[in-house]
């Protein structure tokens, strides 16, 4: 178990991985001391790409690694147990694509997972903090969702800062993930905004050493993360 707002955890995306030898990276990664993977999931119709199915969940679980199933999809409730039926830890929904965000958390930790929420960039913060009573994880997307290696939008943090506030107020046992266009350039700024969930995809595995890029990565994160008192 990872536990949130005590820790800053660099998650490593597979939608950058090599799914040629995707296995020697996630083991290389595994070696620098990468515990949590992303894995995004895209149905061609809530975001314009195909993406990964329930089977990379199970080679990440069969690494050993903690997995968050990225549901970008538009039928997330019934898509959700095929991820919980191959033992990913969380199963994050996006607010856009459910009817009422906090019977959806719920029906999640039902099916047997931690339950996250997540918003596009267009999207405002005020859904995902009225359902954080709910949430094991808070997701804000600094990029549009259905493509790796777009630009990182700064202009997302405020929202970070709004879900820190908040999370911290109310003692709220939730990670906060960003997830888009993460690098060493700005993973700092993520961080200081209160995010401790950092999705890197390529920045981690289309670097020349995917190892030293994560250990890059999570010192600049922790240096800059101030972490919830107790």
């Amino acid at each position: 178990m990872i536990v949130a707002t005590r820790t800053v955890a660099v998650v490593p995306s597979l939608l950058a991985g090599d799914l040629a030898r995707l296995g020697e990276q996630l083991d290389v990664v595994k070696s620098a001391g990468c515990r949590w993977l992303s894995v995004d999931v895209m149905d061609g119709h809530f975001v314009p790409n195909l993406s990964f199915g329930p089977d990379f969940v199970r080679l990440a679980k069969a690494k050993g690694f903690y997995v968050d199933a990225h549901l970008m999809v538009s039928n997330p409730l019934v898509v959700a147990p095929w991820f919980v039926a191959a033992h990913a830890d969380i199963v994050t929904v996006h607010l856009e694509a459910v009817d009422a965000a906090v019977d959806a958390l719920k029906k999640i930790k039902a099916f047997g997972a931690k339950a996250g929420l997540a918003i596009k960039p267009k999207t405002p913060v005020d859904g995902l903090l009225a359902a954080l009573g709910e949430c094991d994880l808070a997701l804000v997307m600094t990029v549009e969702p259905g493509f790796g290696g777009q630009k990182f939008m700064a202009d997302m943090m405020p929202k970070v800062a709004a879900l820190r506030r908040e999370i911290d107020a109310k003692r709220h046992q939730c990670w906060i993930q960003v997830d888009g266009g993460v690098n060493s350039s700005n993973i700092a700024q993520c961080a200081a905004a209160g995010a401790d969930s950092l999705v890197a995809g390529s920045a981690v595995f289309a670097a020349e050493d995917p190892a030293a890029a994560f250990r890059e990565l999570e010192l600049k994160a922790r240096a800059a993360f101030k972490p919830q008192q107790p």
